[in-house]
């Protein structure tokens, strides 16, 4: 994957968390934007905010605002159990030296830190509102068939070129047959050689979506707030999103996390096809996500509770949003298949295509942008990788930008 130039006009290059320059964000944030329509409300309330999109950038956002004391209203074009979008068609893994074979060390900062970041926000959302959220950091295995070796190399090889100077001997350690054996019992005898990135993870991502959809309806019910499903903001504005349907909908602040949607206000902006499969193998057993290196393509296998697993590997530069392919599917089939014979008795529970949002040098963009419209956007096939790193970013942003709500503002709207 070559990087292409940015769009650095409207998104300067800033560092990244820990250097680099893996997310463009605006270089000051001086101005506190109000609403021309009035959209701010009586003198000491609570800021209104509204967000237009509610995939998981949207979410998060909306959920982190709402436990800061903001009013928030949430728009999107489908309904909040629709999962056609790229959030709900993805694996939720969380492997940021794994990408670094097709990302660079931004991109590798943001996920370190989005990987701190999880824990916390999984168990407030816990705390919140009973629900468990599927998340294990047991790592990720990396094989490769014996006719493949070369492939694995090369794929060794990038890691190395790209990690973080000394990180090596903690983020990869290269395994004999032996060693994979007793990482997946399962792999026993079928590889000789891999890796194992230790410090990987994974969150199952329909929880986490049926989680914050609890923490919302909870947090804008006692805010006074709205989740506005089935509709589609055409244009964002500063203080305003304005609807299809040419209605202005006024705030003090206004976010655009509409994803691919946004297309007509992020230039470059284009949509990266992606297709997973999900299949129900209780006779499987695998701890931790497996990557199986080919010459044409490297596919991903990640476990879930409840005897599933959702594999995937396409990446196609189309915005076609059709059905997956069958020269997809039995590519996914075949290399699932290869990975072990038992995944042969797999009921195939979903098979999906999503379009994940890109800009063309693959960075994202958090922050205000030359008009001053806040975004999120642009995660492109790091979504959960490294969305808490950019939801903070942009939620401490919003803070300097209103200040932050009083105290009794946050005590009544405390979890």
């Amino acid at each position: 994957m070559n990087a292409t130039p940015g769009r650095a006009d409207a998104f300067p290059p800033q560092p990244s968390p820990q250097g680099g320059e893996g997310v463009r964000e605006p270089a000051s944030r001086s101005a506190v934007l109000t609403s021309p329509a009035g959209g701010g409300g009586r003198e000491g309330d609570a800021p209104r905010i509204g967000i237009a999109g509610a995939g998981l950038a949207g979410r998060l956002l909306a959920w982190r605002l709402l436990r800061a004391g903001y009013v928030v209203e949430l728009f999107d074009a489908h309904a909040r159990a629709d999962r056609s979008s790229a959030g709900p068609t993805a694996a939720a893994m969380l492997s940021p030296t794994a990408e670094l074979a097709a990302a660079d060390a931004g991109i590798h900062a943001l996920g370190v830190a989005s990987l701190s970041i999880w824990p916390q926000w999984l168990a407030e959302l816990h705390a919140q509102t009973g629900r468990e959220v599927y998340f294990r950091r047991e790592g990720t295995l990396v094989v490769a068939h014996a006719a493949d070796r070369g492939a694995l190399d090369h794929y060794t090889a990038l890691l190395r070129a790209h990690l973080p100077a000394g990180g090596e001997d903690a983020s990869m350690q290269a395994l004999g047959g032996k060693q994979i054996s007793a990482l997946e019992p399962l792999l026993a005898a079928r590889f000789t050689q891999g890796l194992y990135l230790p410090q990987e993870g994974q969150l199952a991502n329909d929880q986490l979506y049926a989680a914050l959809a609890a923490a919302l309806d909870a947090g804008l019910a006692a805010c006074g707030g709205a989740w506005h499903e089935g509709a589609a903001i055409d244009v964002v504005e500063p203080a305003a999103l304005v609807d299809t349907h040419g209605r202005r909908h006024g705030f003090d602040l206004a976010v655009d996390c509409r994803g691919i949607g946004a297309r007509n206000g992020v230039p470059g902006l284009h949509g990266v096809r992606g297709e997973v499969l999900t299949v129900f193998a209780p006779g499987v057993s695998l701890r931790r996500p497996v990557r199986l290196i080919h010459p044409r393509y490297a596919i991903y296998v990640a476990p879930r509770p409840g005897g599933q697993f959702v594999v995937g590997a396409t990446e196609l530069d189309s915005e076609d949003a059709g059905p997956p392919t069958l020269r997809s599917t039995l590519e996914l089939g075949s290399a699932l298949y290869s990975l072990h014979p038992e995944f042969g008795e797999a009921r195939v529970l979903r098979l999906a295509a999503a379009l994940r949002p890109a800009l063309p040098d693959h960075h994202p963009v958090a922050g205000l942008d030359a008009g001053g419209v806040w975004r999120i956007n642009g995660l492109f096939r790091h979504g959960y990788l490294i969305a808490p790193a950019l939801v903070r970013q942009v939620e401490q942003g919003i803070a300097e930008a209103l200040g932050a709500p009083g105290p009794q503002t946050e005590l009544r709207h405390a979890a």
